[in-house]
């Protein structure tokens, strides 16, 4: 067993000393490098125009059974229960949590195309499609290195299905711009808009919150609305059946008072059967219309506004003691780096044999 033990190496100690030594040696390459780093952070940061974020801040409220209390209550009074209408897991499946997923889909995106904006200070309105497009500015450097899309494209009518480069380009840009968070627990949505203007991220932020709100509603309730839709069809048909019935019965005896002919009441009598189906047909239908009605009402979504969109005070950006730091904190890193390595004390460092 002895032999089989190998020698354990000695441990290598980090001599402080000696590191303390190599970077007071070239104390002089920080007096250089720290300098230039300031100086190119102080470029970065004036580079990088200012932007401003809206917050709004939405409560939905995902059970709006309450709201259809009346509508269930009057389509009770005709036999018809919407307790167990529909399937209430699928309806539930549809969660907050989905509503990020929905902001970032082109559907919602291209939406946000025509939204009318403007400056403060001026009169004339754009669409926020025209103001990411002419009125966005970027740092100088993606023009030097050809980062920054050509703006030469004509533009067509939006297609969702066949997107044009320029309209692929401003749909990255909302996308990076109006950004939409849920808090799991408490299932708060928070709509954040950054424009580099204030006043314009605050119209967009307001408006992106009525587009949200709309755009939620349509998907929520679209096969709802195209029952309901159906059950109008429905609806008008055996109304005009049943008008035509009873116009019919009530003309036949008014033309027949004091006729006793058998013929005669047998013929009363078919026509009264009639209107009795085509009424019965007329409350079931009517019952079936106050359903279809109740359920587009329980699967509308509604929404609490707990903040609304305010113009910012301040920018949201850049950062600019942030930038100078880290672009301090780098070149501090590098040079002491390079400092260590050239006396050999990088490798004692890192526990390098």
């Amino acid at each position: 067993m002895e032999q089989n033990q190998r020698p354990r190496p000695a441990e290598q100690k980090i001599d402080f000393g000696a590191i303390g030594s190599a970077i007071k040696k070239h104390r002089k390459l920080y007096y250089k490098t720290l300098p230039v780093a300031f100086v190119i952070a102080c470029l970065i940061s004036l580079s990088i125009p200012d932007y401003y974020t809206c917050k709004v801040v939405l409560a939905p409220e995902t059970n709006a059974a309450g709201n259809t209390g009346s509508l269930m209550s009057l389509a009770s009074s005709f036999g018809v229960n919407l307790n167990g209408m529909g399937n209430p897991q699928g309806a539930d499946a549809f969660t907050p949590t989905l509503y990020p997923d929905l902001m970032k889909s082109l559907d919602f995106k291209a939406t946000l195309f025509p939204v009318k904006v403007k400056y403060k200070d001026r009169q004339d309105w754009m669409t926020y499609y025209d103001y990411l497009k002419n009125e966005w500015k970027e740092p100088w450097w993606k023009d030097c290195f050809g980062l920054r899309a050509p703006k030469k494209q004509k533009d067509t009518i939006v297609n969702t299905f066949e997107l044009t480069g320029e309209q692929a380009r401003i749909a990255g840009m909302i996308n990076k711009n109006v950004v939409c968070k849920i808090d799991k627990k408490t299932n708060l949505i928070d709509i954040d808009v950054t424009a580099q203007d204030p006043y314009v991220a605050a119209m967009l932020a307001d408006s992106v919150k009525t587009r949200l709100q709309a755009f939620l509603t349509d998907y929520r309730t679209n096969k709802a609305r195209h029952d309901l839709a159906y059950a109008e069809k429905l609806y008008k048909e055996a109304k005009h059946d049943y008008d035509r019935s009873r116009q019919l019965y009530g003309d036949f005896m008014d033309h027949n008072q004091d006729v006793i002919l058998e013929s005669v009441r047998q013929k009363q009598i078919d026509l009264e059967n009639e209107a009795q189906l085509m009424y019965n047909n007329y409350t079931a239908v009517s019952a079936q219309l106050l359903a279809a009605k109740a359920k587009v009402q329980q699967e509308t979504p509604a929404f609490t506004t707990l903040q609304s969109a305010t113009v910012p005070l301040g920018k949201t950006g850049p950062k600019g003691k942030l930038i100078v730091l880290i672009c301090l904190f780098l070149a501090a890193l590098g040079t002491t780096i390079y400092v260590l390595s050239k006396e050999k004390q990088l490798k004692p460092l890192l526990g390098i044999s």
